[in-house]
């Protein structure tokens, strides 16, 4: 596109310009010097220009740092107080607005979001704020045909969402939407009679002296912003420009430094911004109309690793990505954001964490039913050639899953290539099905495998993961 600069470095180049930036905010020792290590060999393979690092303990900084580039084109390095966007880790303050809004009695979790919206149209008629807050309103995506560079008044953006007929009933299922945060970002402004990015600002950011944080404008002068990338056709490309309003929606449109994000991570062991109980019920597991659970709450991703909680969320928007893990049990957080299209910032973030704390690492442990172990490799095989037999799964999963996801997932699997090892690393009972979770080393790289099997041996869901 006009306006765009290639960059033409060749990623031999972008590994050394990781390696020769790197800059501390705290003096070495043997655990930042494995973090280097680990961050900056990760940076090679993923060839991602510019990293930024924070290691929070007790709502304490222990360490912040930068690596290799903000700008490819002028040589700046990464610094603890470089600027990146935020993608979806945003929707957790939104959901914050929500429920301030809530504590003040302005909004109910449970009305009809027409009472806020005005009229609607009959398929959203009984969608509730909470289902909006917790991605089981039955809203979809951005579709397909969307114009990321055209400028949207809100009115525009809430009939064009409104125009999309909703995959499911309310309450039915869980899928993440970002339309569904949209939404909530017109109805807290119809709430509260402000720009959503305003009420942030005035009762999240100031009070916690966020003092970089803020609604994305390409059009001011931000001191310290990165500058975002992606790869096409192996080189490395400035980000895609997108119209200045749709920088500015709910679902995931900030700025922010890791040191802005540590003090957000400190106020949630604290009641400043929301009370005790409100922020549990952000980080209480979804529950659906048929009694199942989905392992998300308001704006946050919710897990366990070998039975430590962790609170998270992932963002990509722009030519970044970015990522925040709260380890709530042993209260250390890990804020990792990146200047790449495509990055994995929740593969380091679980790195690092295992660094500090080797119990946050997956372990494998013993494998006492081998036979759902073959039948996740010969699954796996079988995927791989496109061979999968649909009748496998459930008829939900059937009709999710084919063809086109597994389509894709054929292909990322003939890219791994050789599978040279798989180890059980979970195995739980979630709602009346079991799951599985195998960490599998490829010939080109490694990936977490999660399945989960109904009484009957049905899969019902089927999902790979690079964060181990």
């Amino acid at each position: 596109m006009a306006g765009i600069v290639v960059i033409r470095h060749s990623p031999a180049v972008i590994a050394a310009i990781i390696l020769l930036f790197v800059a501390p905010c705290i003096a070495q020792d043997g655990t930042t010097t494995r973090v280097d290590d680990f961050v900056q060999a990760e940076m090679q393979k993923q060839r991602i220009p510019g990293v930024s690092l924070a290691v929070v303990k007790n709502g304490q900084i222990i360490l912040a740092k930068g690596y290799g580039y903000a700008n490819v084109e002028h040589n700046v390095p990464v610094k603890a107080e470089t600027i990146f966007q935020s993608g979806s880790i945003g929707k957790q303050f939104t959901a914050t607005a929500v429920m301030m809004l809530v504590a003040e009695g302005r909004i109910n979790l449970e009305e009809k979001i027409s009472k806020y919206l005005g009229d609607v149209p009959e398929s959203w008629q009984n969608i509730t704020v909470r289902q909006l807050l917790t991605h089981t309103s039955g809203l979809t995506d951005y579709p397909d045909d969307f114009d990321f560079r055209r400028d949207y008044t809100e009115d525009e953006l809430l009939k064009r969402a409104q125009a999309i007929t909703p995959a499911f009933k309310p309450g039915e299922k869980w899928q993440y939407s970002n339309l569904a945060y949209v939404t909530l970002g017109i109805l807290i402004h119809k709430v509260s009679g402000k720009f959503y990015g305003d009420f942030l600002q005035e009762r999240i950011f100031k009070p916690l002296g966020m003092t970089t944080t803020r609604i994305i404008s390409e059009a001011d002068i931000v001191p310290n912003r990165a500058a975002g990338y992606h790869f096409v056709k192996n080189e490395l490309k400035n980000q895609d420009w997108v119209s200045p309003t749709l920088n500015t929606t709910a679902d995931g449109a900030l700025y922010f430094t890791v040191l802005d994000m540590a003090k957000w991570d400190a106020a949630l062991y604290g009641e400043g911004l929301l009370k005790k109980t409100s922020l549990e019920q952000m980080w209480t597991p979804v529950r659906l109309n048929n009694n199942r659970t989905a392992d998300y709450g308001f704006g946050w991703s919710l897990g366990q690793v070998n039975g430590h909680r962790i609170i998270e969320h992932g963002g990509a928007w722009q030519g970044f990505t970015s990522y925040i893990a709260r380890y709530v049990d042993d209260k250390i957080t890990i804020i990792v954001l990146d200047n790449l299209a495509g990055g994995n910032a929740g593969k380091i973030a679980r790195h690092v964490a295992a660094i500090y704390n080797p119990e946050l690492a997956r372990k494998a442990i013993e494998d006492k039913e081998p036979q759902v172990t073959a039948l996740a490799k010969d699954l796996l095989g079988k995927l791989t050639e496109g061979a999968a037999d649909s009748n496998l799964f459930t008829p939900e999963a059937r009709t999710f899953f084919f063809p086109a996801r597994a389509a894709r997932v054929a292909g990322l699997l003939k890219s791994l290539g050789t599978l040279n090892k798989m180890q059980l690393v979970e195995r739980t009972d979630k709602n009346e099905y079991r799951v599985y979770g195998y960490e599998l080393s490829f010939q080109n790289g490694t990936r977490f495998f999660r399945l989960s099997l109904t009484k009957e041996n049905k899969i019902t869901e089927l999902v790979l993961f690079d964060d181990f």
